[in-house]
């Protein structure tokens, strides 16, 4: 796939959809096709494409029109891992195998020399592993998560904490008008991101996220302060990976043997229920899910995603292999996956934004 002279771009979208990732495909292809003069081959659906060999060229018709779209329109998945793909069952029990040199020797049929993988952590770790096999990589950061560390931002954020925002906005009239506490859950798995900014963004008065372990004393003493003052209702914003006062966390559901796979949710009908029983007061909970995952992308994603696809491109013609575009103070650069997907980027829980929250009067219930 080496080849002297790159001649093809294969792209792929792997792990959760999230706004930006149409707008990420048109920039790469764009920039390949006016550019470059290259072909750009889209594989479908992550890298379930890779080990089926199902893909298309991508042409201009494919990625017009697109730049506003949500989703992406090659499909995506985040089951589909070649380093442990099912290959079977024994007597009703999944069997797993490494079909990771099928998928390269797909890669090599597609004729591609060098393969663009849209993810985030998840999507970026297996990238990482099959430039270590010698695949020619290189990564996108895309994540409503906001939680890889090589990129101060990844594209996807942006539009999830607008639709945040707007929940907590639209929470707040009805709060008010019944004298109701509401509930807000919101994404990020194990980073607290979408929950802090939307939180100040919204006038939040509670926040709760998984880097700053929470009580119910301290809840239920803002809750009581604010009566006092007068103030009839408050919100309360929870990142659904924040941990319990007894130091779990909350799940839809488990997976043991996979637990990247695990759904997180749930927690926020905990805290409504123990809110409820605290205070005479209605409580209402409301977890917003994959609206954070959908909709047209802001501006700020779309131009985001544009610099990172034309970034990519930049570097595949560089043959710079084994890197991901990222955003460093205000500027496109790259970085190594290897440092990309070594740790988590999480809030801090004594930065300055935190710090910021607390002055205005949020609380994080510790």
């Amino acid at each position: 796939m080496s080849a002297s002279k790159i001649k093809r771009i294969g792209i792929l979208t792997g792990g959760g959809d999230c706004p930006g990732l149409n707008a990420v495909i048109r920039a790469v292809a764009k920039t390949a096709f006016n550019h470059y003069g290259i072909e750009v081959v889209g594989i479908t659906n992550g890298f379930r494409g890779m080990i089926e060999n199902d893909y298309f060229s991508i042409n201009d018709c494919h990625v017009s029109g697109i730049l506003h779209r949500g989703g992406t329109i090659l499909g995506t998945t985040n089951r589909d891992n070649p380093f442990r793909f099912p290959v079977g069952t024994d007597n009703g029990t999944t069997v797993w195998g490494d079909v990771s040199d099928r998928a390269i020797a797909n890669l090599e049929k597609m004729e591609i020399d060098v393969l663009i993988i849209v993810g985030g952590d998840g999507s970026l770790i297996i990238g990482n592993e099959l430039y270590k096999k010698g695949v020619p990589v290189i990564g996108i950061p895309k994540t409503i998560d906001n939680d890889l560390s090589a990129t101060d931002i990844t594209f996807g954020f942006d539009t999830a904490l607008n639709t945040a925002t707007d929940a907590i906005d639209k929470l707040h009239t009805t709060a008010e008008s019944h004298h109701r506490v509401m509930v807000l859950e919101v994404m990020g798995r194990n980073a607290g991101w979408i929950a802090l900014h939307s939180g100040i963004a919204g006038g939040a008065d509670v926040i709760l996220i998984p880097e700053i372990p929470f009580n119910y004393h301290s809840i239920y003493k803002k809750i009581n302060d604010r009566q006092n003052h007068g103030k009839k209702f408050s919100v309360i914003v929870v990142a659904e990976g924040a941990t319990l006062p007894k130091g779990n966390q909350v799940y839809q559901k488990e997976v043991e043997e996979n637990p990247h796979h695990s759904k997180l949710g749930g927690i926020a009908n905990i805290v409504g229920s123990e809110i409820q029983e605290q205070f005479d007061v209605e409580t209402r909970v409301t977890v917003l899910g994959h609206l954070q995952r959908g909709g047209t992308p802001t501006p700020f994603d779309r131009i985001l995603a544009t610099r990172f696809g034309v970034k990519a491109v930049e570097l595949a013609m560089e043959k710079n292999f084994g890197k991901m575009a990222c955003l460093c103070n205000g500027a496109i650069k790259s970085a190594a996956l290897q440092e990309a997907v070594s740790k988590q980027k999480l809030v801090k829980a004594d930065g300055e934004i935190v710090k910021a929250a607390k002055s205005v009067g949020i609380s994080f219930g510790n």
